[in-house]
């Protein structure tokens, strides 16, 4: 199994105390396993992933955990799952996730305080990724990134190129709402001369009873495949629960 990796520059973001969210530029990689050969085109997986620690922290600090039971929900139940798609059960990192019934499974090599599974037709670009972040014990819930807006804006205007000369990746975003103790935020990107992507993302945060954990769930697919698995992507990322 290989994986293949995407970077962009990405906003990385500090707690606030005003709720307005502070941005710094960074690489940050999303990764997408595939079986056996990687995908000659790294973009085949692109993946959206937002590392989020303050630079004074060490990640070799053991952090302080906290409890969020207003994140914790109830487990899918097997009577809840729609046709055509099946649940995916991850008990070492604790959340469930609906998936189309006949896509594949690919997980990455955990590194330091962060993982990866991704999820993938046999064909196509399109992906649905749970990354998952570790992080400093100053980041008890998403607030601390800012309101829901703040923190979307500030993740989609760290990705727009559009203003470079010549113009890099346009990043527009589509739509943002928090709910149930989750961000949810729709964008899209499109480098010049290529497909738009749509990317679909829902961040939640929890313990694993040593550290805080961010947990970044991204759907993505090109407008050719909207029709196909639009739907699908989005009932899948709306249905990750903790557990």
């Amino acid at each position: 199994m290989a994986c293949v990796a995407s970077s962009y520059s990405l906003p990385l973001l500090r707690p606030s105390s005003n709720n307005t969210g502070i941005a710094i530029c960074r690489k940050s990689y999303v990764q997408c396993c595939r079986n056996k050969e990687p995908e000659p085109e790294p973009e085949s997986c692109f993946g959206i992933q937002c590392q989020a620690k303050r630079r004074q922290v060490l990640l070799g600090t053991t952090f302080a955990a906290f409890s969020f039971p207003e994140l914790i929900s109830n487990a899918l139940a097997e009577n809840d799952v729609p046709e055509g798609f099946r649940i995916y059960t991850d008990d070492l990192n604790k959340f469930k996730i609906l998936i189309p019934q006949d896509w594949q499974v690919g997980a990455g090599e955990p590194t330091g305080f962060k993982s990866v599974t991704a999820f993938y037709p046999e064909e196509g670009y399109s992906s649905i990724s749970v990354v998952i972040t570790g992080l400093g014990p100053d980041f008890t819930k998403m607030e601390s990134f800012g309101k829901v807006e703040a923190f979307a804006e500030t993740l989609v205007s760290g990705l727009d190129r559009s203003w470079q000369r010549p113009a890099g990746v346009t990043a527009k975003l589509i739509d943002c709402k928090a709910s149930k103790g989750l961000y949810f935020i729709e964008y899209s990107l499109q480098k010049p001369g290529e497909s738009v992507k749509h990317l679909f993302s829902a961040l939640g945060m929890a313990t694993n009873g040593w550290y805080n954990r961010l947990y970044t769930v991204t759907g993505q697919y090109v407008e050719e495949e909207s029709d196909k698995y639009s739907s699908n992507i989005e009932k899948a990322v709306k249905s990750f629960k903790f557990i």
